[in-house]
């Protein structure tokens, strides 16, 4: 897919941080633009903020843990365009680090529902349209490297619901190259430094009915500054990732119909092969000293 023109994109979790800045980016790219996100107001700051120069796009509020609400997404979607080209999973959260045995069931719960059940719903209400239409088109799946790579034990909840929007996208593409589909399907990974982003803050969005009936740790979760403000202490200075940056390189990845969407890719064959050798050496390929 070369062209965004008049193409229509759709970003899930798209009022704020790496998807607003990919709905920005295809605003920028004059496509037809549909961002869909549980925070209401938000949403509808975004669309005004992005729809200021004259571009195209729209909100629609959508929890992307119910299949009905994506279904909505897609019927709205399809009412208004006619059309789906550029399908993006990105809405994500994530919850403190703690040992698995001190997480609750409501932690797993709301995790997998947004980040991997969410990520289903997507598919299975806009691609069956998308192939119908006999358009080209493309799905791409926000996973992370913690979790597709290289995991965080501490993040096990996070990094384990990553692990699964891979292989699930994995499974995607093979089969839609299997049945000769005008379709494909990519991994994207944020990266090039640290991300400042709401999945620092995503607690704000837990519904009611999975909070957890104990409270966290101290120390178990941190806000973004927070932990810049502790790098910093411990002598170190990250990288941070500009999002806008990203954003462009994600649509040149998906000009060029690129598998995994990764600033620095080629950095996690390493990572990978490392990984590989302790796990057929019957080795856990995470440090025990993980703390």
């Amino acid at each position: 897919m070369k062209d965004f023109e008049n193409r229509v994109a759709v970003v899930t979790g798209g009022a704020g941080g790496i998807g607003k800045a990919l709905a920005k980016a295809f605003v920028a790219a004059n496509a037809k633009v549909v961002i869909a996100d549980v925070e209401k107001d938000t949403l509808a700051a975004t669309c005004k903020e992005l729809g200021a120069g004259g571009g195209e796009i729209s909100g629609v509020a959508v929890d992307v843990r119910d299949p009905a609400s994506v279904t909505a997404l897609a019927d709205e979607v399809y009412d208004r365009h006619g059309a789906c080209h550029v399908l993006i999973n990105n809405a994500g959260v994530s919850v403190a680090n703690l040992n698995v045995w001190e997480t609750e069931p409501s932690d797993w719960q709301w995790v997998y529902g947004v980040n991997v059940q969410g990520v289903v719903h997507g598919i299975q209400a806009f691609v069956p349209r998308m192939l119908a239409s006999g358009e080209e088109g493309f799905v791409v799946n926000t996973s992370s490297g913690d979790g597709g790579i290289s995991p965080l034990a501490g993040q096990n909840v996070y990094a384990s619901s990553k692990a699964a929007v891979s292989i699930l996208t994995e499974c995607l593409a093979a089969q839609l190259a299997g049945e000769e589909t005008k379709l494909g399907a990519a991994i994207f990974y944020p990266s090039g430094g640290l991300l400042k982003t709401g999945i620092w803050t995503t607690k704000r969005n837990r519904p009611a009915e999975l909070a957890r009936k104990q409270e966290v740790p101290a120390g178990s979760e941190t806000t973004f500054e927070e932990f810049m403000e502790g790098m910093k202490q411990a002598g170190m200075e990250l990288p941070v990732q500009d999002l806008d940056e990203l954003a462009e390189f994600a649509l040149e990845g998906i000009r060029k119909g690129e598998f995994v969407i990764m600033i620095g890719r080629e950095q996690m064959e390493a990572q990978l092969v490392e990984r590989a050798k302790k796990l057929a050496a019957g080795e856990c390929p995470i440090s025990a000293g993980w703390h």
